[in-house]
């Protein structure tokens, strides 16, 4: 008996079923029936046909279906819940934007892993370069890091031997590469890179437990290297406020950060706010973050499909009138050019480094049943000027490349010397 004939016929029983025992109920409890007590066990969806879809047949998906588990030479490799995830990927998929993505239980429980910043992995964000997989930022302190691997790196294929794959990225979704590019740690994967006008090149990289800071703090004055010493002619410190993402974690580390600036505030001349290499996160974290500097005013504007939205400064900030230097690079992007705009925008802050990454776009995250995800793009965002900077990135106000050899930090000498 095929799929089909089993589908009609539960479908007719079920209708019975429903009808008798419906009836029964009504006729047994109808008196002192109260409707505010029955908790509904079914979710029902109203999936009338919409008017464009005169021209489309469902009854070619149920073919489809049936062809594979009528004829496929491997049938045992059929599973149908991976059938159906993956039929709903190629729908959301169509949509051909790439941040709008079904993710899979096990590709939801991987994006809440990564705002939460605890991981088995390599230590990279990514993102897209001309619809390929990209590095948004090597995050510091991490194997990929370690291994060479540069923010705006095409990752051209992934292989790994033990998973028994060997791919390239083309047509890749961004969840399809973190699921291969992560694993237990202690085993290799090998990225093919593409690097500027150089030949492809491959690094090998050993996972390991990933845990990301958010927020780093350090000072700057007179005694360190030989490069920065004697730019602060005239002594004081600078606060070097790094910010990794905008994730679950931040806000709290944040607020320890600016507690030890203030506390400090009598030697801190200003604030190097160093958002290199972070890949954003959640918009909200970089509108209270942009607040702590902006006194008030418009931070950022969403615009959406019927609506544009305003969002203002959500608190009164600790650091308002501190002088501030932002640092951005290739690996800047979403909430970090928010931030980095909003403040360039609001409170004239300077940028010093190179163009940013160019997310100009809002994805809501939705948790489905099953333990599955969706997220949506559903907006734009617009600095507060109006700026729409998607895929072109911030212009910074000082433009310096880090040096070749990496044996001193030029962007952040750089920003040094702005104060």
């Amino acid at each position: 008996m095929s799929l089909k004939t089993i589908r009609t016929a539960a479908l007719w029983l079920l209708t019975v079923v429903l009808a008798a025992g419906g009836g029964y109920f009504w006729a047994t409890y109808k008196v002192d029936l109260d409707f505010s007590q029955i908790k509904p066990r079914v979710s029902v969806y109203n999936k009338s046909m919409p008017q464009d879809f005169s021209d489309v047949d469902f009854s070619l998906f149920w073919e489809v279906w049936d062809r594979l588990e009528q004829t496929y030479l491997e049938p045992e490799k059929l599973n149908s819940r991976e059938m159906v995830y993956g039929a709903i990927e190629g729908m959301v998929a169509s949509a051909g934007d790439p941040y709008t993505v079904f993710l899979p239980p096990k590709d939801n429980q991987q994006a809440k892993e990564d705002l939460n910043g605890a991981f088995e992995g390599v230590g990279i964000q990514l993102g897209y370069k001309k619809e390929t997989v990209a590095v948004i930022a090597p995050l510091e302190g991490m194997p990929a890091k370690a291994a060479g691997v540069r923010a705006g790196d095409i990752i051209v294929n992934i292989k790994d031997d033990k998973k028994g794959i060997d791919t390239d990225t083309m047509g890749m979704t961004l969840q399809e590469a973190v699921d291969i590019i992560r694993g237990p740690k202690g085993t290799p994967v090998i990225l093919t890179l593409l690097r500027g006008e150089q030949r492809p090149f491959e690094v090998s990289i050993v996972r390991e437990t990933i845990v990301v800071p958010s927020v780093e703090l350090s000072y700057l004055d007179n005694s360190q290297t030989a490069s920065i010493s004697g730019v602060l002619e005239s002594g004081g410190q600078l606060a070097h406020l790094k910010l990794y993402r905008f994730g679950e974690r931040t806000q709290g580390e944040w607020d320890k950060a600016v507690s030890d600036i203030v506390l400090r505030q009598a030697q801190v001349k200003g604030v190097i706010l160093d958002l290199r290499n972070n890949p954003g996160g959640f918009l909200q974290g970089s509108i209270d973050l942009s607040s702590e500097f902006i006194g008030d005013g418009v931070v950022v504007q969403q615009q959406g499909r019927w609506t544009t939205e305003t969002y203002s400064v959500s608190k009164k900030g600790k650091l308002i009138g501190e002088p501030v230097v932002v640092l951005v690079n290739q690996g800047s992007a979403s909430a970090s050019e928010i931030m980095a705009g909003a403040l360039r925008d609001r409170i004239g802050a300077k940028l010093v480094g190179v163009r940013t990454f160019g997310k100009g776009t809002v994805q809501d995250a939705l948790d489905l049943r099953q333990n599955a995800g969706l997220h949506v793009t559903v907006a734009r965002w617009l600095l507060p000027e109006g700026d729409w900077i998607h895929e072109d990135g911030l212009e910074p106000d000082v433009e310096v490349e880090l040096s070749e050899d990496g044996s001193e930090d030029t962007q952040l000498i750089e920003a040094v010397r702005q104060f």
